[in-house]
């Protein structure tokens, strides 16, 4: 038998999104991955990718290209994802699925792009017939260093953290919205202040909304 002194029991608080470890983890692992792909992108697209000789009349001379000489995708799409990362958080539902397909997009066009650019001899060519002042450029002794793969690699970091939000975004939290704020001030939302009767402005547009600047309610005049 319940005591009558016993208080009852208060239902417990329904789950919000994100409060599930699983849903925590790969929030954390899209956020870990998408920031340091990008960030590993854009540090890449400032390294040499390739260097060689060019071979002129007066001589050889040495010349080098950066990545975003050789390509500037890997940086634009690094910058799109990274701004898609952010975007995730400040959409719902469908919104969430769009953003998070684009995120992957943009990992996986990096990684292409970082990968065709890697042995790339194109611009190696164009700065040496800019060196020698000709249409075309000749250049021997060709090599290519590593930031190539590490601009795919942050590429696949990205493809990652667009694949976890299209499957686990769903149950991730979302930013408030202004309107989600007023909305939870309840029936005292849906009532105006008294217009100030020293500013003639708002008592001519409370006549307009068809309300009775004389009282405190803003009620419709009768």
């Amino acid at each position: 038998m319940i005591s009558p002194h016993t208080p009852p029991s208060s239902p417990e608080p329904a789950p919000r999104p994100g409060d599930s470890p699983g849903a925590r983890r790969a929030l954390g692992a899209a956020l870990t991955a998408g920031a340091l792909g990008a960030t590993a992108v854009l540090v890449a697209a400032g390294q040499v990718w390739g260097e060689g000789t060019a071979v002129l009349a007066r001589g050889e001379v040495p010349v080098r290209v950066e990545g975003g000489e050789v390509t500037g995708l890997p940086s634009a799409l690094a910058l799109v994802g990274l701004a898609a990362l952010v975007a995730v958080f400040a959409v719902r539902r469908a919104g969430r699925a769009l953003v998070a397909a684009l995120l992957a997009l943009c990992g996986a066009g990096t990684v292409a792009a970082a990968l065709l650019g890697a042995g790339d001899r194109s611009a190696l060519e164009a700065k040496a017939a800019e060196a020698g002042g000709l249409t075309r450029g000749v250049v021997e002794a060709v090599s290519f260093g590593p930031w190539p793969y590490v601009a795919a690699l942050g590429g696949a970091g990205l493809l990652a953290a667009g694949l976890l939000a299209l499957r686990h975004g769903s149950r991730w939290p979302a930013m408030s919205g202004r309107h989600e704020r007023a909305g939870g001030a309840g029936p005292a939302a849906g009532r105006r202040a008294a217009p100030d009767p020293d500013r003639p402005e708002e008592l001519w547009k409370a006549l307009d909304r068809g309300e009775d600047p004389t009282t405190g309610s803003g009620g419709n005049r009768s």
